[in-house]
């Protein structure tokens, strides 16, 4: 995973409440063993019709959002089945960071074990970045140390992160990256166990 410190990027408006797991990635697309090549099926079922083609009216069609990073969306979202795959779509799709008044916490966490960045924010705050992005190339500016949200019309809103996440995030570390940290530790141990 790379290191999250400081992402600027172009915000792509998702103004709807409860999306759930099933809407981010169906089933049927469930079917690989590695974590990638799952973005091209995102929000499958809204982006294509039955017959696999583009709907020009979803919002995420548009070629104005193509280079998006951040989505920002109505509350709830991730909610439903614990697949992980789900992270692993938004991500392959180029998405580095997800704002919302609130999260299904097994998506949340599988979030950050992928190096995906879970924003709370008020709804009032998200309400806000939806319309600005829904109107004009709306850029955010996401400082994950010092953990606070910003653009260039003097919006800004801090947010909360535990330590542990954080520590992951800034790092480009996977729970495993998180162990190999202590590799002198662990190999100290197991000396000392002969």
């Amino acid at each position: 995973m790379e290191p999250l410190k400081i992402h600027q990027g172009l915000v792509y408006p998702l103004n709807r409440s409860n999306i759930d797991t099933d809407q981010i990635i169906p089933k049927q697309f469930l079917k690989r063993i590695e974590r990638s090549g799952f973005g091209q099926f995102l929000f499958y079922h809204w982006r294509f019709d039955d017959e696999g083609n583009l709907r020009p009216d979803f919002s995420l069609n548009d070629p104005k959002y193509k280079d998006a990073s951040i989505i920002v969306a109505g509350e709830n979202f991730g909610c439903g089945s614990s697949r992980e795959h789900a992270p692993w779509a938004v991500q392959d799709f180029g998405f580095k960071i997800v704002i919302a008044p609130s999260f299904a916490d097994i998506f949340k966490n599988n979030c950050v074990k992928n190096g995906i960045l879970p924003i709370q924010a008020s709804n009032e705050q998200v309400q806000y970045m939806i319309r600005k992005a829904e109107s004009e190339e709306y850029q955010l500016t996401v400082d994950l140390e010092n953990q606070v949200v910003y653009d260039n019309e003097g919006f800004k809103a801090s947010f909360d992160i535990a330590p542990y996440p954080k520590v992951m995030l800034l790092n480009g570390w996977d729970e495993i990256g998180v162990t190999l940290t202590y590799a002198d530790k662990i190999e100290q141990y197991e000396l000392a166990r002969k």
